[in-house]
């Protein structure tokens, strides 16, 4: 006789295998409250005796409770029955509801496909289904959208009731610091004076550093801790001072709520980046403008929201990117981030050359973008440094005196500052040992397993007072002292001599460089490449636009706006048969200045200069001769082509122009018409990889005619 609990669907296949009582709660508390439906849902292996499977074959796993259904990330007893399925060994799968098993219609269907492979059944409290037969995999599928289509229902109207909240502002989650949990809901500020303290010193001395890492350098310098309260465990709530770190500073500076609002919705999570296994990955932190729910004036506040909007500039301007300055860097140029390209408005790049480390600034963004040739550059960056400072310190003469009492109120308050830290942290630490001591006295004296561990306590306690009040006093002895009545005149006297100040070695070039990003917005500049002028337009903030011209050193004389008036003057003065060094005198006496603006022409430059332009002038007595047809001295090839001599030594030295000795070891340079045009296309051509063909072919040079 047919057993009437037994399904037409079993086969003796299905029951040669195990079946697995899948159990899964959401959440923990519908764990621990909920207990009826857990109970439900382990019962269901009775349901198994019943369809004919032995009790020792079933499997019970509940690996899940208190884990989502939405994802089976997460979920290893999910994960187990589909390697279980995939092994051939079940036979059965049972759920309460099929919304146990699975609220994603993707791991839904992954289960069903693995079932039919397998030829596993799925069953609930009611019915039995088969994956393989069409009817039962048709209302498979439908209960697999209708649970996640429940899934999504329940989500909104959860999101539904925390959004509506929110926009009256009374959704709350954990404090930052500095405040804590108000009685009627919300936030208070924390009653810890020295809590305070320390939050409104963060504020006040990044102000001062205006930099993340300034900020973190000084608060590690001075020994100042950031106030935590535990969030769980046996001391939730309780106070704790740790060490500043950088992620602490920036979440504290950008929050809004410091600033008196409140804000809903500034982590949105983005599913492209959501990194499986790490259910916190994927989040985005949005601006408070971008909120969901944004609320000013709603919670007590440290700062005014015009201040915070600042701080948020500061930080954004500090990042290094194409169109922000970036933090102030100890480097000597000046205008580091804000000297922007006249030609492409791109930002110029600093660059430091030589030994000295002579700033310039540089256009390579095309050229490191797009591979385009150099924009412009302009090598003389401490020219345009000079004339900026002094733009600048004429514009600050008028507030001098201001900034010398500012200066002096500054050292007083941020001596009084550090001086309360140190108070509020010796009292705290006064408090705890007597506190420690009070609980020893508490204690009977018989009882000694307590007494010993409450003396060991007072002693740490004091122990550490001892040592905070030595730390007190090296701080007293190193902290800046207050200002005599001498120092003040000083520092008044030093207003009156502003450059004196900003040339002193007690300026870095970060304070400079601060000084000229809070009074400039960018300096435009245009390098004219055919002379030696340098546009340069000073745009001031508030709207001021200056305009000016600089003067550049230039590498060829023909660069130079003076060129046409100083090879008339040569014409005259080799007319007139002098020798090169008596025309180098004279055309100092008459204010001529060289192409790359040192001190005075020499008799090499005049020789390099009127070979270049084909004129003569009387050798001087005793000059060497012997020299061939188209022979050269490696300074008389230097001054025919118009560059360097230093350039022509490296030609000698690389194999690149035919050279001999003469008698005396001196090099002799042949060079004919045809080569000195392959040198002056050598010199001229740029070291690009578009040109290293040519630039291979130019450094050969021709063979040398036999005589």
């Amino acid at each position: 006789m047919t057993d009437p609990l037994r399904s037409p669907k079993l086969r003796p296949w299905h029951l040669d295998r195990a079946a697995v009582v899948y159990v899964r709660q959401s959440t923990p508390q519908q764990v621990l409250d909920h207990r009826e439906s857990t109970a439900r849902q382990y019962a269901l292996a009775d349901r198994a005796v019943a369809l004919g499977w032995p009790r020792d074959r079933v499997t019970t796993i509940d690996d899940d409770l208190g884990k989502s259904g939405q994802s089976i990330e997460g979920r290893p007893g999910f994960q187990r029955l589909l390697a279980e399925v995939a092994l051939d060994r079940v036979g059965l799968i049972l759920g309460l509801e099929m919304s146990r098993l699975a609220r994603s219609c993707k791991d839904w269907h992954q289960l069903l496909e693995l079932c039919a492979r397998f030829r596993v059944l799925l069953a609930d409290a009611d019915a039995v289904f088969d994956p393989t037969d069409h009817s039962d995999r048709l209302l498979l599928g439908l209960h697999g959208m209708m649970n996640e289509a429940e899934l999504h229902v329940l989500k909104q109207r959860m999101y539904q009731g925390k959004l509506n909240k929110a926009r009256r502002g009374e959704l709350f989650a954990i404090p930052p610091i500095g405040y804590v949990r108000a009685d009627p809901g919300g936030w208070a500020i924390d009653p810890d004076e020295q809590v305070q303290a320390v939050v409104r010193l963060i504020f006040d001395r990044f102000d001062r550093e205006a930099t993340l890492h300034g900020l973190l350098r000084y608060l590690v310098h001075h020994q100042v801790r950031i106030p935590v309260r535990v969030r769980g465990g046996p001391a939730r709530g309780q106070l704790e001072w740790r060490r500043p770190n950088r992620a602490t500073l920036q979440n504290l500076l950008r929050h809004p709520g410091y600033a008196g609002a409140y804000r809903f919705g500034h982590r949105p999570v983005d599913p492209r980046k959501k990194q499986p296994g790490r259910p916190g990955t994927g989040k985005q932190i949005r601006r408070p403008e971008e909120c969901l729910v944004l609320i000013r004036d709603r919670l007590p506040a440290y700062i005014t929201w015009d201040r915070f909007q600042a701080n948020q500039d500061r930080l954004t301007a500090n990042r290094n990117t194409a169109t922000t300055c970036g933090a102030p860097r100890n480097g000597p140029a000046l205008l580091a981030g804000l000297v922007r390209c006249g030609r492409c408005n791109r930002r110029m790049v600093v660059r430091y050359l030589g030994p000295k480390g002579r700033p310039s600034y540089t256009c390579t963004r095309g050229s490191s973008d797009y591979a385009d040739p150099l924009c412009q550059g302009l090598s003389d960056g401490a020219a345009l440094d000079a004339l900026v400072a002094d733009q600048l310190l004429a514009a600050v003469q008028p507030a001098a005196l201001e900034a010398s009492l500012a200066a002096v109120a500054g050292v007083e308050r941020e001596r009084g500052e550090l001086a309360r830290q140190w108070h509020l942290r010796r009292e705290r630490a006064a408090y705890e040992a007597d506190r420690a001591a009070r609980q020893h006295r508490a204690c009977e004296p018989e009882n000694r397993l307590v007494a010993r561990e409450l003396e060991r306590r007072w002693e740490d306690a004091l122990k550490q007072q001892r040592q905070l009040d030595d730390e007190y006093e090296r701080w007293q002895r190193a902290a800046p002292a207050r200002l005599s009545d001498t120092a003040v005149s000083a520092i008044r006297a030093l207003a009156a001599d502003l450059p004196a100040v900003w040339a002193a070695a007690t300026t870095t070039p970060a304070d400079r460089q601060r000084i000229a990003r809070w009074l400039l917005d960018r300096v435009v500049v245009t390098v004219d490449k055919g002379s030696e002028r340098v546009g340069v337009a000073v745009h001031w903030v508030g709207g001021a636009v200056r305009s000016h011209t600089l003067t550049r050193a230039v590498r060829r004389y023909d660069q130079h706006s003076d060129y046409p008036r100083l090879t008339a003057r040569l014409r005259e003065l080799c007319g007139g048969r002098r020798t090169a060094g008596a025309i180098a005198d004279r055309l100092n006496a008459e204010g001529f200045h060289p192409p790359k603006r040192t001190a005075r022409f020499t008799r090499d430059m005049v020789l390099r200069l009127v070979g270049q332009l084909g004129l003569g002038c009387r050798p001087p007595h005793g000059s060497p001769t012997g020299l061939g047809p188209d022979e050269y001295r490696p300074a008389g090839l230097a001054g025919r082509l118009g560059i360097n001599r230093d350039t022509v030594r490296r030609w000698v030295r690389v194999g690149w122009v035919h050279v001999r000795r003469d008698a005396d070891r001196h090099h002799v340079i042949w060079a004919d018409a045809s080569e000195l045009r392959r040198l002056r296309e050598l010199h001229q051509l740029p070291r690009t990889w578009a040109n290293k063909d040519r630039l291979a072919e130019l450094t050969k040079p021709k063979p040398r005619p036999v005589r």
